[in-house]
């Protein structure tokens, strides 16, 4: 979180500086010195400047990404997808995080549970000024760009044509460019390396053009999601 964001974050929670530095536990002058960029806004108190000036996901920190193939706690997952508003997750007890982090971290799965997976088109739906640079940049390091494509294609689809969804259409639009350019001639999966061979090659023979153009063997189609009835 930058000192500009800090500042404009305050100012639209309608609090002084006197205010604000007392509810952050800081001192005025520390909380000036990081509104101007003379100190750096530490992850900690992003997260209580986050929560205390109502800011949306996309302002938390960006966590340090797990190594590709570290299992992630399920459980803990869904309650991110409960932070983030995700239906059929609201009766968890909601895990902050940022959009962004949370579809990588489901990317860089090895295998992830169907209806975790089904998640990711819906968050960048939801999250249209999520940080798409960043994604994109992760993704490529772990050779995700596959993966990552795909599910940006299934949410623009989502997005077509329909006028209220037109910030987020216009932004996915922007990042599958982006990773065509840098698509893989590798076939993967999404998500589900441990998948049986029988059902792979079912798959080679019956995915969906979408799937099959970014070589992932994958049965998700964009009707099958209940969000998008």
């Amino acid at each position: 979180m930058t000192g500009d964001r800090f500042k404009a974050g305050r100012l639209r929670a309608g609090l002084t500086q006197k205010e604000a530095a007392a509810a952050l536990h800081v001192s005025q002058p520390y909380l000036s010195q990081l509104e101007m960029g003379q100190r750096p806004v530490t992850p900690e108190l992003a997260r209580a400047a986050t929560a205390l000036y109502r800011l949306p996901a996309t302002a938390l920190p960006m966590p340090e990404p797990p190594a590709k193939g570290d299992a992630a706690d399920a459980a803990q997952f869904a309650r991110k997808l409960s932070g983030l508003g995700y239906p059929g997750f609201q009766h968890l007890r909601p895990l902050k995080a940022n959009p962004a982090a949370v579809v990588l971290e489901a990317l860089l799965q090895d295998n992830l549970e169907t209806r975790l997976a089904e998640a990711l088109p819906w968050i960048l739906l939801t999250y249209p000024d999520l940080d798409g640079a960043w994604l994109v940049r992760h993704a490529k390091l772990h050779d995700l760009q596959n993966r990552l494509g795909f599910v940006v294609a299934v949410a623009k689809g989502l997005a077509t044509d329909r006028p209220e969804l037109e910030p987020a259409f216009n932004q996915l639009s922007a990042v599958e460019q982006q990773l065509e350019r840098a698509r893989l001639v590798r076939e993967d999966t999404l998500c589900r390396e441990s998948m049986p061979a029988a059902e792979r090659r079912w798959l080679q023979a019956h995915r969906s053009a979408l799937a099959r153009h970014w070589n992932l063997l994958t049965g998700l189609t964009a009707d099958q999601l209940s969000y998008a009835r």
